[in-house]
């Protein structure tokens, strides 16, 4: 017969279950307006967008927005040290839109990243690298340097790359101003990510 102090101790371990369960690996997903939800309600930006089909899929997973509108990749490395907090797991670098706006040089934007990448390395937080594709009104060769230094970084730290966020986010998915997603292109932003965050997910516990 279990004594009663046995059946207490039991009962106490059923109630603190969820407390002593593994915790969830964080992706954060360092970025800009786009990871901000600018012009959207925070449930409706493509962060709680991924969380809700990961979840959906059974990934046990936190996604973690540190979206900052108008943020440069300058802007982006001024604040990664705090910005992706210490239990992240996997950070997902999406920042570059504005330098691409305001015409940054790219050789300016590629060293800000790689800074960024090198910092999240020293701290073994995995990275994985999103790109943005320019649109056709920005000149030729500054476009092509431009998507170039992505797919360069992820070569040269065996990144897994995403090569453009806004694929699939046409002109009907995006805000009156052409460039923020509206609520179903944040929608097609987080379908096109599930499935690179699983497989990250994976890797990662492949190789604790």
């Amino acid at each position: 017969m279990i004594a009663r102090r046995e059946l207490l101790l039991l009962a106490a371990l059923a109630a603190a279950g969820p407390a002593l369960a593994a915790p969830r690996p964080v992706v954060t997903i360092l970025g800009d307006s786009i990871t901000a939800g600018f012009g959207l309600p925070a449930a409706q930006a493509f962060p709680a967008r991924l969380q809700e089909d990961l979840t959906r899929a059974g990934a046990q997973v936190l996604i973690r927005a540190a979206g900052v509108s108008g943020d440069t990749t300058a802007g982006g490395l001024a604040r990664v040290d705090f910005s992706v907090q210490p239990d992240t797991t996997i950070c997902l670098v999406a920042l570059g839109g504005n330098d691409l706006l305001q015409g940054v040089d790219p050789k300016v934007t590629r060293a800000n990243l790689e800074a960024i990448i090198t910092r999240l390395n020293r701290r073994h937080i995995r990275v994985i690298l999103a790109g943005l594709k320019p649109p056709p009104a920005i000149g030729r060769s500054y476009a092509q340097e431009f998507t170039a230094l992505y797919a360069n970084l992820a070569r040269t730290h065996h990144l897994t790359l995403y090569p453009d966020l806004l694929a699939g986010v046409g002109p009907g998915l995006r805000q009156r101003d052409g460039l923020h997603p509206n609520a179903q292109g944040a929608q097609v932003i987080a379908t096109g990510l599930a499935p690179v965050i699983t497989t990250a997910l994976k890797g990662s516990k492949s190789k604790s």
